[in-house]
């Protein structure tokens, strides 16, 4: 997998938007219940039933979504002591919570450090053009529309499920789907892990066209041993959403820049 660092094409105006998504996030994630203790690793019974309580209550479940099955009783955060042990104390929720409204509030909420680091560094180079190219609130409309798409495509794909999703990788992928159709030769530099991590610059088209490829043959279960903790049917609808809503910005939409030959960040001495 190829981790990207930097796209050769530049903007006209700041991306507010982006940087308010990504600021979003961080704060989202920072008063997620548990999340103090994530770096360390250490995860006590307390902060979990917080959690599942927080991811309850603001997650999207498919066959709460689907179906509108909201469970009669949800983890209120708390601990008690039964005839099994400690566990989570559970009750009828004391909110009322809306399928459909969770779609958005789950694409805040991330589990770990790396998802949430993963998704933001995705959203900061890419999100800057699409947002440069459909002005601020076209874009913003236009995040959360894939957001669904891809929370709504999963949920259809699995309506039985009752476990909870969450992240903002499925808005993502529309933002890279976008970026495909807008900007297929823009050049990005890329880490690639080959004994060491070597950096190399290589056309938007093949850094998101293989990334596209990934998240289909995972999400037929392919090439992973357990597909169930990342939605990666999520990925390939957000990102189908996103090629198909940038398709009517292609004509007008100005090529990038033509980069300098550069080779590992040196002046290449081809001529050609």
């Amino acid at each position: 997998m190829v981790i990207p660092v930097h796209d050769v094409n530049p903007v006209r105006r700041t991306p507010w938007v982006t940087y308010a998504l990504i600021a979003a996030n961080f704060l989202v994630f920072l008063s997620t219940p548990g999340i103090a203790d994530s770096v360390s690793g250490a995860s006590h019974l307390s902060q979990l039933c917080r959690l599942q309580a927080f991811l309850d209550h603001y997650a999207v479940v498919p066959r709460e979504l689907i179906h509108h099955q909201l469970p009669r009783t949800v983890p209120t955060g708390a601990v008690g002591v039964g005839a099994h042990g400690a566990g989570c104390v559970v009750a009828p929720p004391g909110y009322h919570k809306s399928p459909a409204l969770s779609v958005f509030t789950a694409m805040f909420v991330h589990g770990s450090w790396l998802h949430l680091l993963g998704n933001m560094l995705f959203l900061y180079i890419f999100g800057n053009n699409i947002e440069d190219r459909m002005g601020h609130l076209r874009f913003l409309v236009f995040y959360v529309v894939c957001g669904y798409a891809a929370g709504y495509g999963f949920a259809l794909l699995n309506e039985s499920s009752g476990a909870p999703l969450i992240g903002a990788s499925g808005a993502i992928a529309g933002v890279l789907g976008a970026y495909l159709v807008l900007y297929p030769t823009a050049r990005v530099w890329v880490l690639v892990p080959f004994l060491v991590f070597l950096p190399l610059r290589l056309p938007a088209w093949l850094v998101l066209g293989f990334w596209f490829v990934l998240q289909a043959v995972y999400s037929s279960g392919e090439g992973v041993s357990e597909a169930g903790t990342v939605a990666y049917a999520a990925h390939v609808v957000g990102f189908l959403a996103g090629m198909v809503l940038a398709l009517p910005l292609k004509p007008g939409t100005p090529p990038p820049p033509e980069p300098r030959r550069l080779l590992f960040g040196r002046q290449a001495r081809h001529t050609w």
